[in-house]
């Protein structure tokens, strides 16, 4: 399984229905790409103070690498991207994206 984590330095602006309407935007992928597993979303809430501005995240299991791979090229991925980054402090400075193998 993959662990796909996304972490979004949102902009100050961006209304909480916006977000959340970008997160279930990134959950609907979930019925157009097959081996998709699971996805979590929400803000830190972490008390380390660790989190280098990153305010809010999501994580999507996938099955294995090709399913993630499918989802990266995936047209409607890539219309949920370009909305977040656009959404995202800095652009894509405004992202950190890590994958786990787990």
């Amino acid at each position: 399984m993959i662990l796909h984590c996304v972490f979004v330095r949102f902009k100050a602006a961006l209304q909480h229905a916006d977000k959340q309407a970008i997160y279930d935007a990134i959950a609907a992928l979930k019925n157009v790409i097959p081996g998709i597993l699971d996805l979590k979303y929400g803000p830190n809430v972490s008390p380390e103070g660790l989190n280098g501005g990153f305010l809010d995240g999501f994580v999507v299991t996938f099955e294995n690498p090709e399913v993630r791979d499918a989802y990266l090229v995936h047209p409607e991925h890539l219309v949920v991207g370009e909305r977040i980054v656009a959404s995202a402090d800095g652009g894509l400075s405004g992202l950190m994206v890590f994958d786990l193998a787990v």
